[in-house]
């Protein structure tokens, strides 16, 4: 690789890792997990940079990467015991990435589909058709996923928030 495609991925991970990061956070709810994904997938980026490069939406391309190289960690350990006295880290003890605790709980309550669209249109801002082509569904389906979550969300955040003025 070039010192030019050097640079570029160097600059494409300054941009993107924390936009990426908080996508993929959205979805696992996990924020060891996702930091660990986000950098698996920044890795096969920089081996497939000039391909990676070239997609129309390298970010989206990152997110999705990391979200199926959770599903493949998933099958591979899904007969694995977990620790029972295992304590869960806390996803929103993150260095630099900022995401509303009560928001990461209510997301966490979505389905896994409506949490990925969720973090491709709003955490990566995604356009509806871009999303579309990653998740590999019609748009039509994106708009209704998203409808469905932002409606779910509202009614979960106002409820969090009613109950914090109560107090």
């Amino acid at each position: 690789m070039g010192d030019v495609e050097h640079l570029e991925f160097e600059d494409f991970y300054q941009e993107s890792r924390d936009a990426c990061l908080r996508a993929v956070l959205a979805t696992t709810g996990d924020r060891q997990l996702a930091e660990d994904l986000v950098a698996e997938a920044f890795t096969r980026a920089w081996m497939s940079w000039r391909k990676v490069s070239r997609h129309p939406a390298p970010h989206a391309w990152i997110v999705r990467v990391a979200l199926n190289t959770r599903i493949s960690w998933w099958r591979r350990r899904r007969h694995e015991v977990a620790l029972a006295d295992h304590e869960a880290m806390d996803p929103t003890a993150a260095d630099g990435v900022d995401v509303d605790p009560a928001l990461l709980a209510a997301l966490r309550r979505l389905p896994p589909r409506q949490r990925e669209v969720v973090a491709l249109r709003v955490f990566l801002d995604l356009d509806t058709e871009t999303a579309a082509r990653t998740l590999g569904i019609a748009p039509g389906t994106v708009s209704a996923h998203l409808s469905r979550a932002v409606a779910t969300l509202r009614g979960d955040l106002a409820t969090v928030n009613s109950r914090e003025g109560e107090r």
